[in-house]
């Protein structure tokens, strides 16, 4: 085998740390576990790092460590890269995980590696690993730095969080960050079918009915694990059932009994999506919090995107409540970005928090219909000119033109807002925002309707 990123030429294989990423090669391990690829070629998805030339394939391949932070969601392939690396190193390999290591045993490995770097009879490197790397402590991280600076250890570590937020910018600004997307429904479906058929995996000894394989990348929602660990359920499930000595099915039945989750009707792809999509917008606008919140959890439970989730709640914050409650996009848009910044499953009580929050806010079309109105009246040809005293002023001759000449700054009078005209005369005196009366817009209407009496009053005064 060529050497590869932490190949050490002729050298042999020394020991490797134990861990989950430890050669595996018996059938009590996870099915996850047992088909966790062995080298880049079998990754499946994250294309973006896996094209020839892209930075992960170079590393790997090539002869130069360096320090790699991968960032993605559950079950993408971050782990999965580590132990690529792993098995394709004939470095000292040490794996750590942040739920129990603390500051010493960090110090343990650096020191450990620091010395073996001097050894007499020949240096050897070291690849540590370390998993959930956001759950460190400042103090933590910072222990990692004279490792990482001084390449004493080639640190590959791995966060489902936004590293700009979990780790400390010395440590990022040292690693290469490679960032992991969801994985698709057609890379699980290729995953699927490997681990049925693979020697690893089950061998070829069950057949998984349509609707079953349709369930199961629902409720995987783009993780690979997620989606190994209930086929292994299931395949537990019709192995107990099966009598015959053709392949065991696993039906849907037998994979709702085996996860105990019953199949949520929903094509992400077709009329489910949309339909259970528009119910729960109409029960926001309908201010039926319950029905809102039933129609989420069927969407987070069929494995929705949930930043499609996040877009539609933003839409209906405007659409639907608008100057009603004004505070209640801000309140979405929070939601969106929490979707962003920490994904799901904890996502889900951001969406749960801002679809009550919209569900139960004063209602208003006002400002849809306000700018659809326009719209309707520009598409139809009524554009005219922009007023002259409100024209760009600023260049040498502009007044001489009339221009900005006898524009009134709105400032200097007493109420604010001075009585000029504003619009283009072909839509002079046209109302397109109609303020309810309903929940925070009411004060916006009296308002409204004092603003235009101001306007208006100079055409009587000639104006």
């Amino acid at each position: 085998m060529s050497d590869g990123l932490f190949d050490l030429p002729g050298a042999p294989a020394p020991a490797r740390g134990g861990g989950s990423l430890a050669d595996v090669d018996h059938t009590a391990a996870p099915l996850a576990v047992r088909m966790r690829p062995r080298s880049l070629d079998e990754l499946v998805g994250q294309q973006h790092l896996l094209a020839p030339g892209s930075p992960l394939r170079r590393l790997v391949e090539g002869d130069q460590p360096m320090s790699l932070l991968l960032w993605g969601p559950p079950g993408t392939g971050k782990t999965t890269i580590a132990a690529v690396v792993s098995h394709q190193t004939n470095r000292k390999f040490v794996e750590l995980s942040a739920v129990t290591a603390g500051v010493k045993d960090v110090r343990q490995v650096i020191d450990g590696a620091r010395r073996d770097l001097s050894r007499a009879s020949g240096a050897v490197e070291t690849v540590l690993f370390i998993d959930e790397v956001h759950r460190f402590t400042k103090a933590q991280q910072d222990a990692l730095l004279p490792g990482v600076e001084n390449r004493w250890v080639t640190l590959v570590a791995a966060t489902t969080e936004n590293p700009f937020f979990s780790v400390i910018s010395p440590l990022l600004s040292r690693s290469l960050l490679l960032t992991l997307e969801s994985l698709t429904d057609d890379d699980i479906a290729v995953l699927l079918d490997r681990a049925l058929a693979d020697e690893r995996g089950l061998n070829g000894e069950f057949e998984l009915a349509e609707d079953a394989r349709d369930h199961l990348l629902r409720m995987a929602g783009g993780d690979a694990r997620r989606a190994l660990t209930y086929l292994e359920a299931a395949a537990g499930g019709a192995r107990a059932k099966n009598t015959d000595d053709v392949p065991a099915v696993i039906d849907l039945k037998t994979l709702e009994t085996a996860v105990d989750r019953a199949a949520v009707r929903y094509d992400r792809a077709g009329d489910q999506h949309y339909d259970v999509a528009s119910a729960l917008i109409k029960s926001i606008r309908g201010s039926d919090v319950d029905a809102s919140m039933h129609y989420l959890a069927r969407m987070i439970e069929a494995g929705e995107d949930p930043r499609f989730i996040a877009r539609r709640l933003v839409i209906s914050a405007s659409e639907d409540i608008g100057m009603g409650d004004p505070t209640a996009l801000g309140v979405a848009v929070a939601a969106a970005e929490a979707v962003q910044l920490i994904g799901m499953p904890e996502a889900r009580i951001n969406l749960a928090q801002a679809v009550v929050a919209l569900a139960l806010a004063p209602k208003s079309n006002a400002v849809i219909m306000a700018v659809d109105a326009a719209i309707a009246d520009v598409k139809a040809g009524k554009v005219g000119p922009v007023p002259p005293h409100l024209r760009d002023a600023h260049y040498a001759g502009a007044k001489k033109i009339g221009h900005g000449s006898s524009y009134e700054y709105s400032h200097n009078d007493p109420r604010g807002v001075v009585p000029q005209q504003y619009a283009p005369d072909v839509i002079d005196g046209t109302d397109y925002y109609n303020p309810t009366r309903r929940g925070g817009e009411a004060a916006y209407a009296d308002r409204v309707a004092a603003i235009r009496k101001i306007l208006r009053d100079r055409k009587r005064d000639g104006k």
